[in-house]
């Protein structure tokens, strides 16, 4: 896995050149790297191997270990298993400046999830979707909506010291065959999304105020 960053300096000059560089990986650039991938797993390693190019010093890998640095001091070693069933990985796939975490893209078996690593604390959440930040920096937004697989909602995430949590989720009455959600502002949410059977795509808006949210219990 990854190698840590050095102590002081080093440290500091990884994390703003993270911050210079960082950028996700587009549909048609993903596209293009995983066109021969042998499954999801290999099209995460894929990605990462494109993403360390651009995102020196956030973490090395050896072999099955991906060592992700934290700041300002210390490191999170992630273990991939090889097995025929149930085997897990983990990949570099994103550094999201705005809130000084790392994105990995994350496998068990055929399932695809995101962890989200804070690299102040060391806190690692599971998502189901690849996360959007807030303009406030303190929520993010994901939707996860397909036929197989999925968890088929929209859901808000708090962000604290104490790490991230689900606050707010809610599902749409009719099936949605996918989604993307951005945030139109602080406390409204856009979605684009394509229902079941419809030839075009669609769109709306929620606001965090909507009465029909869900809220997670407190944790």
């Amino acid at each position: 896995m990854f190698r840590s960053l050095r102590a002081g300096a080093t440290l500091a000059a990884g994390l703003f050149a993270a911050a210079a560089v960082a950028a996700p990986v587009s549909t048609e650039e993903l596209a293009t790297l995983c066109a021969n991938a042998e499954d999801s797993a290999h099209c995460g390693r894929l990605v990462e191997t494109e993403q360390m190019k651009r995102l020196p010093h956030l973490a090395t890998r050896d072999g099955l270990d991906l060592k992700v640095s934290l700041y300002p001091s210390g490191a999170v070693t992630f273990t991939d298993v090889e097995a025929p069933v149930g085997g897990r990985s983990h990949s570099l796939w994103d550094y999201i400046g705005a809130i000084n975490a790392v994105l990995l893209y994350t496998t068990v078996g055929d399932d695809v999830t995101f962890t989200l690593l804070q690299r102040a604390n060391g806190r690692k959440v599971e998502l189901p979707a690849e996360p959007k930040v807030a303009p406030d920096r303190q929520h993010l937004v994901t939707a996860d909506f397909c036929a197989t697989r999925c968890v088929n909602e929209l859901a808000v995430w708090r962000i604290s010291s104490d790490g991230v949590a689900r606050i707010l989720f809610w599902k749409p009455a009719e099936a949605w065959t996918d989604a993307v959600a951005t945030w139109k502002s602080a406390d409204t949410i856009r979605v684009d999304y394509t229902p079941v059977g419809a030839a075009a795509p669609k769109s709306l808006d929620r606001r965090l105020a909507a009465p029909d949210w869900s809220r997670a219990p407190a944790r």
